[in-house]
């Protein structure tokens, strides 16, 4: 008897010690890291900060830019009772080129951590790390970069409806070993350079009198899964997003104008399609100063500001969004393949030459600057535009650029020179 109660007394001891050790297991398991940042901006050139105003035209041009952006708590988790800022202050450096042509853009862009800071501590029995990268400790580290093409496939730069695809692909950043543990990507906690992710876009965007829109829907291709961790990426996304504006001239005499308006966009994971606990939204109010000169080097300027409308990981409590930007669309109106600020005809397909005075300018046989495309009679020197009928032609018929005599027709059927006299061009 008093055996088997001390094999039963064992027996639970056993049990309770196989559990704590377990829960104790249970607690230290350690949370991995992953890219946190959810702000994926337009390429540069693009106009608003997240959506594509798809307003490429013209010639070969291009566009450079500079993003700095700062999320508040972009990475809070919970448990339902324990709540926890993992990521509390994100700041990242953004550099953009482009090169466009037509309704094309090639791009490419790659992102600098300048701080990353947070709170360690246990949430749902697992760890999380306390971040901690800036310029000072990972001087060299590049969180991701990327390169993409988009294309405007319907509608002209002006349209009030334009539709274009996009497509981009995600490279892994340096500081090797580092990038994961700081949230700035989803590679392994190793010596690996990261995960490569892909994003595929179908953009819309239009111009309506003062007003301005743009929108999209993608994919976002990522391996990474790890949802049973609070608040973690949960596979592939769906991606969306809307901007709405108004804009304006800044004066009546210069070539820049303002846009206000707001953007909202988000991911959402197909494993947890539109559901809160998978589901990131956030919502910026943006204001920009651009050029709108027809061609040469433009500007632009701009500020955002916003919250997380839904705070699922990425989706910071408040954001403060800055961007400058040099941007040429080398725009040819005419399609001639002459850039309008070395176009003399601007808005009349013409042919190049080494003369400014005519280069881009049609043919004009008459020398009187009445193209032939316009001229009643493209072999007279005489320009008279308010008579279509007879615009280019010599009053009363004479050429005035010829040495023959002008010639009338009798009743009788004889022919008459009327005078010999040659008129100098």
């Amino acid at each position: 008897m008093r055996n088997s109660r001390l094999r039963a007394a064992l027996a639970l001891g056993a049990a309770v010690v196989t559990a704590a050790v377990s829960s104790s297991a249970e607690a230290q398991q350690q949370a991995q890291g992953f890219a946190v940042e959810r702000l994926y901006t337009s390429a540069a050139g693009g106009g608003w900060f997240v959506m594509d105003t798809l307003d490429m035209h013209g010639g070969l041009g291009g566009a450079a830019n500079l993003v700095a952006s700062y999320a508040r708590n972009p990475l809070r988790v919970t448990d339902g009772t324990t709540r926890l800022a993992v990521v509390s202050d994100m700041a990242i450096l953004q550099l953009g080129l482009a090169a466009t042509y037509d309704r094309f853009r090639l791009y490419t862009s790659f992102d600098s951590p300048l701080t990353v800071r947070g709170n360690g501590g246990i949430v749902g029995g697992y760890t999380f790390s306390e971040p901690q990268a800036d310029l000072e400790s990972t001087p060299d580290a590049l969180a991701r970069g990327r390169v993409g093409l988009d294309a405007r496939i319907l509608g002209k730069h002006t349209s009030p409806f334009r539709l274009g695809l996009g497509a981009q692909l995600g490279i892994p950043g340096g500081a090797p070993g580092s990038l994961r543990n700081n949230y700035l990507s989803d590679s392994p906690p190793s010596n690996t350079l990261g995960a490569y992710t892909a994003m595929f876009r179908v953009m819309v965007a239009g111009d309506v009198g003062p007003f301005t829109y743009a929108g999209h829907v993608g994919v976002h291709l990522r391996a990474l899964d790890d949802a049973p961790t609070p608040g973690s990426p949960q596979g592939h996304e769906g991606l969306f997003g809307v901007a709405a504006g108004v804009r304006f001239p800044m004066c009546t005499a210069c070539t820049m104008r303002v846009v206000v308006g707001p953007e909202i966009y988000g991911a959402t994971a197909f494993r947890s399609f539109a559901e809160p606990n998978g589901t990131a939204l956030e919502g910026l109010l943006t204001g920009r100063l651009e050029g709108t000169a027809d061609d040469g080097p433009q500007m632009r300027v701009k500020l955002g500001a916003g919250v997380g409308l839904n705070h699922h990981f990425g989706a910071a409590e408040w954001r403060l969004v800055f961007a400058i930007e040099l941007f040429d669309h080398s725009t040819d109106r005419d399609d001639d393949g002459i850039s309008d600020s070395k176009d003399a005809c601007p808005d009349l397909p013409g042919t190049k030459t080494r003369d400014p005075k005519n280069n881009g300018c049609p043919a004009e046989r008459g020398r009187d600057r009445a193209p032939d495309v316009e001229h009643a009679c493209p072999d007279v020197s005489d320009r008279s535009p308010s008579n279509p009928s007879t615009n280019g032609c010599a009053p009363n018929g004479r050429d005035q650029d010829s040495s023959v005599p002008e010639m009338r027709t009798v009743p009788s059927g004889e022919l008459h020179f009327l005078d010999q006299t040659r008129y100098a061009p």
